[in-house]
């Protein structure tokens, strides 16, 4: 088979990782691609938002399979094309991506199925937004969402009026996120443990990957801006049996069930980012693809051929055959540049990633890097995902933490509390 990878981040790296092992696959190519696929597939410069030249690509290069990563050509219909050329990819439509396209459909979806949410209000104007985040109906902590693609930066908590305002100021008037700032979402803000629950869909039925924690704020001890992502591990260490199977029930199964009902038939990753509560888990957003960084650990986890498992979902029965997971946990740290989220400079030259995966049981995926002259350079805000699989998670973090001490760059940043669990 030819496998092309969209997308250009750690998560693709990760994928196209896991992809080499199968014994299904003869050729894998990633559009665009980072540094570090560049080393084990061929990397093809075409945008992950160019979707009629990725289709192109497709046909031209006889492509078996195609796997998209990011949100972003999802939500923008990219299933809905390669399917018209007769091309095969795994991802939901276009109307089935709008549970992660649009906040809003996801928050009027499940109160229309009774799937458990915060409660919020819809703000289409400046005036309205004031208005509700001054009427007392949300005590501080509020949660403020934009309602289209962000980035994974599009949901601020504000702990006072001046924040919330300011947040509204910033997505509504100054546009800081483009057209996803035009409707907002105010919300009440959950108290609990976040999760990671993500699953393949084939349209009917799930299968569950193994769970994983994300630590999305840029600093120590959860502050600072939400990111794409600082870190995951696997398993969560707050999701047992009993809410492995309470969330299956109560979120995962009638989302994919109410989604067909409504003619949007999901196949492909839905992925709910949970909240662990005293009165259950609580969906704070939906997703339609892959994490990042939960596929990291996840794809070191798995022991089964994702390929296939992947084919038999778009075959419709993903449950055909038993899938194997690892029983040590995994873990993923990021690496990104000096300012990430907000301002960064890249052209950074990265040292010591060949002594760093020297180390047994090392893997780095790399995310914002590209090959200049020879050398590894930072060409984005996420750079290098720094992984591994032990035992324990104690002995994971150990040989993470020490493998990221032999690397450097001009400003890299990372949180040195990933894994500390309480």
């Amino acid at each position: 088979m030819r496998v092309l990878i969209v997308g250009s981040g750690g998560r693709e790296h990760a994928l196209a990782w896991k992809i080499r092992q199968s014994p299904l696959v003869k050729e894998i190519f990633c559009a665009p691609g980072n540094g570090g696929t560049a080393i084990i597939a061929e990397n093809v410069p075409i945008k992950e938002t160019d979707i009629q030249a990725l289709a192109d690509f497709a046909v031209s290069r006889k492509i078996d399979l195609t796997i998209v990563g990011p949100e972003t050509p999802l939500v923008a219909g990219i299933t809905d094309v390669f399917e018209e050329k007769g091309l095969k990819i795994f991802g939901p439509s276009r109307k089935a991506a709008e549970i992660e396209g649009s906040k809003i459909f996801a928050k009027q979806f499940m109160v229309r199925h009774r799937i458990p949410t915060a409660r919020f209000q819809i703000a289409d104007t400046p005036e309205i937004a004031m208005k509700i985040i001054r009427s007392g109906e949300f005590l501080f902590p509020m949660v403020i969402k934009a309602d289209g693609l962000a980035g994974g930066k599009g949901a601020i908590i504000c702990n006072n009026l001046k924040k919330a305002e300011e947040t509204v100021h910033n997505l509504m008037v100054k546009k800081q996120f483009g057209p996803a700032g035009e409707r907002i979402i105010i919300e009440e803000y959950l108290r609990g443990h976040e999760a990671s629950f993500i699953v393949i869909s084939d349209g009917t039925k799930a299968l569950p990957l193994v769970t994983t924690k994300d630590h999305k704020p840029v600093f120590d001890g959860d502050r600072g801006p939400n990111t794409g992502g600082m870190g995951a591990i696997s398993p969560s260490p707050h999701i047992n049996k009993e809410e492995f199977v309470k969330i299956m029930e109560t979120i995962i199964l009638p989302t994919i069930t109410r989604l067909l009902e409504e003619r949007r038939k999901f196949v492909g990753v839905l992925y709910a980012g949970l909240m662990m509560t005293d009165e259950g888990p609580k969906v704070l957003e939906f997703n339609c693809r892959f994490g990042d960084p939960e596929t990291q650990p996840q794809m070191l986890r798995l022991e089964s051929d994702l390929v296939e498992i992947i084919l038999n979902a778009l075959e419709g029965n993903v449950l055909m055959r038993e899938v194997n997971w690892s029983t040590k946990p995994a873990a993923c740290v990021v690496v990104t540049s000096g300012g990430y989220p907000l301002k960064y400079e890249t052209g950074k030259k990265i040292s010591g990633l060949d002594k760093a995966e020297s180390i047994p049981g090392v893997i780095i995926f790399h995310a914002g890097t590209k090959i200049e002259d020879g050398n590894f350079v930072t060409s984005g805000g996420r750079v290098l995902g720094v992984c591994a699989s032990e035992k324990n998670l104690e002995k994971t973090m150990e040989k993470i933490y020490g493998a990221i001490s032999v690397i450097n760059f001009e400003g890299m940043h990372f949180r040195r509390d990933i894994g500390c669990e309480k």
